[in-house]
């Protein structure tokens, strides 16, 4: 089975959950993003770079009010075994899954369980803050360029998970997925997983994809047992608190 390639998906994360603001600088790309959220506010290298070059992007980064953090993509060995010899410590290893959107988008969710809607409402907004993504992240979204959407999750009659879902190129990325903490374990993350596949399917993407820590056990299975591929990971580096 043939997935897009790795450095295809990186492009699609970055158009579908963007910053605020790039500089090339260098041989670093550096995001400028006040949103809290690492893959719109971290550098990356683009060429060979130096010791020098890795102070000119720190220097870049606090000039911007945020705090060195480089995201160590798939042949970044150099930089990071460079950023682990200044004290920098590894943050958030995550899998990156991809599946076609055919295999996923199979059976549809029970009715009234996953509804598309654009832009969030108040009660989306309110089930992604008591998960910890605020405002910033709602801007990123926001200023993500169509197509894209949310889906409101419902159980018992009730307001109960949200996600958002762009598309770049032939894929869809997920991101942002939040299970109010009565809801979960009752199924909505697959069903929210599996509506953003036919949303995904009628706007024409081919492949379904998304990031999900390698530390968020309960998301790995449900993303390996719907099927999806592990197709590559990423992490961060960062210097300790």
């Amino acid at each position: 089975m043939t997935f897009p390639t790795i450095n295809k998906l990186y492009a699609v994360i970055e158009e579908t959950w963007s910053a605020r603001a790039k500089q090339a600088l260098g041989p670093w790309t550096i995001r400028i993003d006040d949103s809290g959220s690492s893959r719109v506010s971290a550098a990356t290298a683009e060429m060979p770079f130096s010791d020098d070059d890795i102070a000119q992007a720190e220097q870049a980064m606090r000039d911007a009010g945020q705090k060195p953090l480089f995201m160590i993509r798939e042949g970044d060995q150099e930089l990071d075994s460079a950023l682990a010899a200044r004290g920098y410590v590894i943050k958030d290893p995550v899998n990156l899954y991809v599946a076609p959107v055919e295999d996923i988008a199979k059976e549809r969710p029970p009715a009234i369980t996953c509804f598309e809607v654009w832009p969030p409402l108040a009660t989306q907004v309110e089930i992604w803050a008591a998960g910890g993504i605020g405002a910033g992240r709602l801007d990123v979204m926001d200023r993500a360029r169509q197509p894209k959407t949310t889906l409101l999750g419902r159980l018992n009659d009730k307001p109960a998970g949200t996600v958002f879902v762009g598309i770049a190129a032939d894929c869809a990325m997920i991101h942002a997925l939040e299970i109010g903490a009565d809801h979960r374990r009752q199924g909505l993350a697959r069903h929210l997983t599996t509506a953003a596949a036919f949303w995904a399917r009628d706007h024409g993407a081919t492949y379904l994809a998304l990031v999900t820590t390698q530390a968020n056990v309960s998301a790995n299975a449900l993303y390996s047992s719907l099927g999806m591929t592990v197709v590559g990971q990423y992490h961060y580096r960062t210097l300790p608190e």
